[in-house]
């Protein structure tokens, strides 16, 4: 299962529609991934969000520091085949971020994703929190 932005967030904050949900399936996770890009997106939605800076670098060192989940540091490459899959999808209003995560869920054979973001299922994935 892919940890996106908006479904790290659901985790992280009790007022999120989904947050019960959110968290159930954040602890019976088995193999989960995010990535870099993930995290930076997380950190300035909490910061636009208004979230005190001590609980959003405590959140985030907690999913950095959780041994379950695999972190995958973008380098150049995933970076650039984000770029590509942006190209490729010029109907789509896709971030660089989710474009990355397609590409990673891809060549991971993950079908699932912990998020709110319907740009998943459009590109073919399960959306877990709807």
């Amino acid at each position: 299962m892919l940890f996106d932005t908006s479904g790290l967030f659901s985790v992280f904050d009790v007022r999120e529609k989904h947050h019960l949900l959110a968290v159930d399936l954040f602890r019976q996770a088995e193999r989960p991934l995010t990535t870099s890009y993930v995290l930076v997106e997380l950190v300035s939605l909490m910061i636009a969000r208004r979230v005190d800076q001590s609980s959003l670098l405590r959140f985030v060192r907690s999913v950095e520091e959780d041994r379950r989940i695999e972190i995958v540091w973008v380098p150049r490459s995933l970076h650039q085949s984000g770029m590509d899959l942006m190209q490729q999808r010029l109907d789509k209003t896709y971030t660089l971020c989710d474009a990355v995560s397609f590409v990673l869920m891809d060549s991971h054979e993950i079908t699932e994703a912990l998020t709110t973001d319907q740009h998943f299922e459009q590109e073919g994935f399960t959306r877990l929190l709807k």
